[in-house]
């Protein structure tokens, strides 16, 4: 089986993959441990980190598993590592998974994932970079550099990996707001409020698509519309610090004194570099 087919199979065919042997072994007790262990180690994100670290951790100590399939277990338990934010063992695990499975480009893509997670970006870029060079069609990836991109300051070659992103899957609406972040940055701004408004029009509540909106309009002088749409961000994500930072910049260029120098002390009490990034971003 290939990797990509041991990637989007379903549990039964995992099964196979899994086997614990003949039809009579098979029949032994331990059949639903073992099932129940795959079942686990396959989880959705809705069951807990801890659950699914277990379950791969059965499988992969098995000796049962197939190279294909041991890979995926390895996979699978470095996303649960991520999801509880351990990323040096979650790195680890992807790291295992690439060498038992040579060219398993979600492995890849996972692990920049881990470095992007844990602040180690250059070295999340070059997993992206491996990523889209294996998989040159891999809308995810692109985008997930641009995340990276962003990290580092590189605002132009973060855009034109979103660019590309929204390119080759359009439905990736992440993408969109990224690059509405984006464009908001570097002064795009009336394409980054496109982009905004797509997202916001789909329906998606986030966050993070109302603040890049909000900056938009702080930078284009609309203070008003800016206020609002840091309102709803804020409604989503209380302690957003860039978030009541830009409202406290609006309400002070509209005349509000007291409540702008208030949001402005709480976004300084939850990251103490606000005001740099502000700067960076051109507003000051």
């Amino acid at each position: 089986m290939t990797i990509r087919a041991a990637i989007i199979a379903s549990v039964a065919a995992v099964l196979v993959l899994l086997s614990i042997g003949s039809p009579a072994v098979a029949q032994q007790p331990q059949k639903k441990s073992h099932l129940q262990n795959i079942e686990q180690c396959n989880g959705a994100d809705t069951i807990p980190a801890q659950v699914r670290i277990a379950g791969c951790t059965a499988l992969i100590n098995s000796g049962d598993a197939r190279p294909e399939a041991l890979a995926l277990a390895y996979n699978n338990r470095g996303n649960a590592y991520a999801a509880a934010a351990e990323y040096d063992r979650a790195i680890s695990d992807f790291d295992r998974a690439i060498e038992l499975a040579s060219g398993y480009v979600k492995a890849v893509n996972n692990r920049g994932v881990a470095y992007l997670r844990k602040g180690a970006y250059e070295d999340a870029v070059k997993s992206f970079d491996e990523a889209i060079r294996l998989n040159p069609a891999y809308g995810s990836a692109f985008a997930n550099r641009a995340e990276a991109r962003l990290k580092l300051n590189q605002y132009d070659r973060a855009a034109l990996d979103f660019d590309e992103a929204i390119r080759l899957d359009p439905n990736l609406t992440w993408a969109w707001s990224g690059r509405c972040w984006t464009r908001a940055i570097i002064g795009d701004l009336q394409a980054g409020l496109v982009d905004c408004d797509r997202v916001i029009r789909s329906g998606s509540s986030d966050a993070a698509t109302y603040d890049s909106r909000a900056l938009i309009h702080l930078k284009m002088g609309q203070f008003a519309a800016a206020i609002d749409d840091y309102n709803s961000a804020l409604r989503l994500a209380p302690n957003l610090a860039s978030a009541l930072y830009g409202r406290g910049l609006a309400r002070l260029r509209q005349g509000d004194g007291a409540g702008g120098n208030r949001d402005v002390s709480a976004a300084k009490l939850i990251d103490l570099k606000i005001a740099d990034a502000f700067a960076r971003y051109g507003v000051k």
